[in-house]
């Protein structure tokens, strides 16, 4: 038998390399379906809606507006998911973002104050009301069910108050109004493509090699410590994938007007607190609290500590959520942030947090605010009724928490 005859068909890439291929594709999702389900069901969405709205849904002004209305949702589901993460849950973020929208408003319109001024005074005010969580969870051992739930009728009744008189507020403030209404200014003196916003291709672009290099040196650190990796063909696959899909979703922003302030503001949010939960030492603490706090607290972490962190954080991007959606409308209305706060525990449990603990990720709930906002966008192009949408909302969360305890059974 010659040398050629006895070599395996698969090292020429003959049906043996194929069948090697699929199984360590399908090992690999079999694996890690709790990472990749949520994208594929992004996918799935996407390409569902694009065909029975006949391309309506991925068009350049629908991407962008659907990303902008997944802004003020994502920053606050990035604060939801960490305060899953720890076993806890709040539910006054909601009308705690409206409040303070409204107290914002009020300073501008009725004291003159500039937008510089109201919104660090803003944030300022949702660190305070976080910390106030913090205490009766952490100190006082309030359950936070109902230590939130107490906020919730607190800070719709003070919503209230302070519109009583003028009802909704107009804000008139041009550069409040930017953050959820403009877009970034492209590179001046460029006269070639004049029809695609250059700036946004260069930040898309940036991205993709951040993004590449990120997991390049994350697969070495693995590699160094002796975790598994996946296999350089499948690697490489991802790689290409994900670089792909960011390619084509700059392209289309770039075509519109290119990016807004919500979506840089968003992207910021989610990549500093994806620093922090997956590069810090802090981040380390959070999981270990969430994972077992009294086994947390014997290995030295300073479990009340972490727990005024979290909620101090929910507090300061519910405040910033609620400046989000209140410059998005132009007005601060006595409504503002209602099921705002189910909005974001919908968007952080599809994006793969646990109603157990220990268990989400930063980037996961923006993936599960997209998935959740993409929902109610194609339904709204398809025009399904809103009582449907609402059904079929509430069965996508439930089969979200089916499918995180199924998996995490089957890993067991």
């Amino acid at each position: 038998m010659s040398a050629q005859q006895a070599s395996p068909v698969g090292t020429q890439g003959g049906p043996a390399a194929q069948t090697s291929f699929m199984e360590s594709l399908g090992k690999m999702l079999r694996l890690n379906i709790r990472d990749y389900g949520m994208y594929i069901a992004l996918f799935v969405i996407w390409a569902f809606f694009t065909v029975t709205t006949n391309g309506l849904f991925i068009s350049p002004r629908n991407i962008a507006n659907l990303l902008n209305q997944t802004g003020y949702i994502a920053v606050i589901a990035v604060g939801m998911t960490l305060v899953i993460v720890i076993r806890h849950i709040d539910l006054s973020v909601g009308f705690l973002s409206g409040f303070l929208a409204a107290l914002a408003a009020i300073g501008m319109k009725s004291y003159g104050l500039p937008a510089y001024i109201v919104i660090p005074l803003a944030l300022a005010l949702g660190v305070l009301a976080g910390s106030v969580t913090a205490f009766m969870v952490a100190q006082l051992k309030i359950p936070a069910f109902v230590a939130t739930l107490g906020g919730w009728l607190v800070y719709r009744g003070l919503l209230l108050l302070v519109l009583a008189a003028s009802g909704t507020i107009i804000i008139e403030n041009d550069l409040f109004n930017a953050i959820g209404n403009s877009y970034i200014p492209d590179i001046p003196g460029l006269a070639f493509m004049p029809e695609v916003h250059k700036l946004t291709l260069i930040l898309g672009l940036i991205v993709i090699i951040l993004f590449i290099m990120g997991e390049v040196r994350s697969r070495r650190q693995k590699m160094a410590y002796g975790f598994e990796v996946l296999p350089m063909n499948l690697f490489v696959l991802k790689l290409a994938f994900i670089s792909l899909v960011l390619a084509a979703l700059t392209w289309v922003l770039a075509g519109y007007n290119g990016l807004s302030w919500t979506v840089v503001i968003m992207l910021l949010v989610v990549a500093i607190y994806q620093f922090i939960a997956t590069q810090t030492v802090l981040g380390r603490h959070i999981y270990a609290v969430g994972g077992n706090p009294e086994a947390a607290q014997l290995s030295g972490v300073n479990v009340k500590r972490i727990t005024w962190f979290v909620f101090a954080n929910m507090g300061l991007l519910a405040a910033l959520g609620g400046i989000m959606f209140a410059s998005r409308l132009r007005s601060a209305t006595p409504q503002a942030g209602t099921l705002l706060e189910l909005d974001a525990i919908a968007a952080a449990f599809i994006g793969g947090a646990s109603p157990a603990g220990g268990i989400g990720t930063v980037l996961g709930s923006l993936i599960g605010a997209l998935v959740y906002m993409s929902l109610t966008s194609g339904m709204n192009l398809m025009g399904i009724d809103i009582a449907l949408q609402y059904v079929v909302r509430g069965l996508v969360l439930v089969l979200a928490v089916v499918f995180d305890y199924t998996t995490r059974r089957q890993s067991r």
